[in-house]
C-alpha cells in the first residue's frame, strides 16, 4: 500500500530536520514526493513522526523462558513504545551458541510480524567463558555481535583468543565491563549499601575490566561495543580510548541516567539492576557523556521478570526491570532535563544507536520505512497497567503515581506496515 502521512512535525537527527512536511511511503521505504499518489492519506495532525527507536539491549527471554515473557508479548511492547529494532543478547534458555538456535528465533521474531529483532550470539559455549562458540556460523545466521551476556569472563587468555578471532573476522564483541571478583554484590558500594546492609559493587569492578579490555584491545586490534556503562570512572576511561583511537563505542541505560542509588528506597526490589544505581557523580558524568558523545547510545535495558522472582527481598530478587515502552519518554526527559532541541534527545535512541550497528536511522528518500508517530506534548504516567510487556515491574512505576513522561506513541510502523497504533 502507498501511504502518504501528511501533516506532521517531520523530525530526523540524522539531518537535524525539524519541520513540518510530509512523508511517503511505498514497498516498505521512504519515497520521494513528487509524482506520488497514494493509495491512503494519515492527516498526522502535528504530531511529530520520527524514524523508529533502536534499543541496543532488550531481553525477550526465549526460547524456553515462558514465565518471563514471550517473543510475541515484548516485541508488543516494544512498539508500543515506538521502537522498531532491538538488539537481544544471547543468555535465554537455551542460551544463543549455536546458528541453529539463532535460525529458530530469528524465524519466530519474522513471524510475529513487529519489530525488528538482531540477535547478539554467545561469544563462548553456553556463555561459560572457557570455549568459544562458533563465532563466524553465529554472524553468518543472523547475529550483529558476539557477547558474554551478564557473564564475566575469568579467563583472560579465553577473551584475547576471542577478540583476536573476531578482529581477524571484523566481528564486533559487545561487553558489559564486570570483573568477575569484584562484581558480586547487589547495590552499588557506598554509605547506602552499607547502611542497608547489602553486598556493594565497587567501581572497581567496572574499572579493573576496562583497564583488562583496553589492553586486549590494543594488542588485537578488535572493535568493541561496551554496554551499560554506569561510573564516572569508567566515563572517563571510555574517553580516553576514544582520544586514543581505540574502535570502541558504548551505551548507557535509562536507569543510570535517570535514577540513584537512594532510589532503592526501602529495599524495592524494583530497583534491584544490574548494573547497580550508583551516586549523583556518576550520573552526572554519565549524562555529560551522552550529551557530548563519549557514549554513544541509550538503551532501555528491558528485562521482563514474573513477579515470583520479584516480590523477593531485596537482595533475593532477580535483577532487571520492564522498560522498552519507556525509551522514547525517557529520552526526551532527558532532552527536556538538558534543554535540548527534541533531535538531539532522540539521536542517542535513532540515528547513533543505528550507527552502532552499521545502519542507519532516517527519514531520508530510500530508507526503509521504520517510524514512530507521537504526541510530544501528551504527558502519561508510568503504572504496572499501563505496560503491555509481560514483565509489570519498573522503578519507574512509583507506589502512589508514576513518573510523568512526555511523547504518546500514536502509531508505530515497521517495513511501512503498521503496527502499533
Amino acid at each position: 500500500m502507498k501511504l502518504l502521512i501528511d501533516n506532521a512535525q517531520l523530525l530526523d537527527p540524522s539531518t537535524g530536520l525539524d519541520a513540518p512536511g510530509a512523508l511517503a511511503l511505498a514497498e516498505g521505504r521512504i519515497v520521494p514526493l513528487d509524482g506520488f499518489t497514494p493509495d491512503h492519506t494519515l492527516d498526522a495532525q502535528g504530531a511529530v513522526l520520527a524514524p523508529g527507536l533502536v534499543d541496543l539491549h532488550a531481553r525477550l527471554r526465549a526460547p524456553g523462558a515462558s514465565l518471563e515473557g514471550s517473543i510475541e508479548s515484548e516485541l508488543r511492547a516494544a512498539v508500543a513504545g515506538g521502537v522498531t529494532t532491538l538488539v537481544c543478547p544471547p543468555d535465554t534458555d537455551p542460551v544463543l551458541d549455536e546458528p541453529g538456535l539463532v535460525d529458530m528465533l530469528c524465524s519466530r521474531c519474522e513471524r510475529a510480524g513487529l519489530a525488528r529483532v538482531a540477535p547478539l550470539g554467545a561469544l563462548t559455549r553456553g556463555l561459560a567463558g572457557e570455549a568459544l562458540a562458533e563465532m563466524g556460523a553465529l554472524v553468518a545466521a543472523g547475529c550483529v555481535g558476539l557477547t558474554q551476556g551478564e557473564q564475566a569472563t575469568r579467563n583472560t587468555s579465553v577473551l584475547w583468543r576471542a577478540l583476536q578471532y573476531a578482529a581477524s573476522f571484523g566481528h564486533t564483541v559487545w561487553l558489559r565491563p564486570l570483573d568477575a571478583y569484584l562484581g558480586g554484590g547487589v547495590a552499588a558500594s557506598g554509605p547506602l549499601a552499607t547502611r542497608l546492609g547489602l553486598a556493594g559493587v565497587p567501581v572497581m569492578a567496572e574499572t579493573v575490566a576496562l583497564h583488562t579490555l583496553f589492553e586486549l584491545m590494543r594488542a588485537t586490534g578488535s572493535r568493541v561495543h561496551l554496554q551499560r556503562l554506569s561510573s564516572a570512572a569508567g566515563v572517563a576511561l571510555l574517553r580516553e580510548a576514544k582520544a586514543e583511537g581505540l574502535p570502541v563505542t558504548a551505551d548507557v541505560s535509562v536507569h543510570s541516567l535517570h535514577l540513584l542509588d537512594t532510589d532503592i528506597g526501602h529495599f524495592d526490589p524494583t530497583a534491584r539492576l544490574n548494573p547497580p544505581l550508583r551516586q549523583q557523580r556518576d550520573r552526572d558524568a554519565l549524562r555529560a557523556a551522552l550529551l557530548d558523545g563519549t557514549l554513544d547510545a541509550l538503551v532501555s535495558d528491558h528485562a521482563p521478570i514474573d513477579a515470583d522472582a520479584k516480590t523477593l527481598p531485596f537482595a533475593e530478587a532477580a535483577p532487571g526491570a520492564s522498560s522498552v515502552e519507556l525509551l522514547l519518554g525517557l529520552a526526551l526527559h532527558w532532552g527536556e532535563q538538558a534543554g535540548l532541541p527534541r533531535a538531539q534527545a532522540l539521536a542517542p535512541v535513532t540515528q547513533h544507536a543505528a550507527r552502532v550497528l552499521g545502519r542507519e536511522a532516517s527519514l531520508r528518500v530510500g530508507q526503509p520505512a521504520d517510524l514512530v508517530l507521537f504526541d510530544p506534548d501528551a504527558r502519561w504516567a508510568v503504572s504496572a497497567d499501563t505496560l503491555v510487556s509481560s514483565g509489570k515491574h519498573t522503578p519507574f512505576a512509583f507506589a502512589r503515581s508514576g513518573m510523568e513522561l512526555p511523547g504518546r506513541v500514536l502509531g508505530t510502523w515497521v517495513g511501512g506496515r503498521r503496527v502499533h497504533g
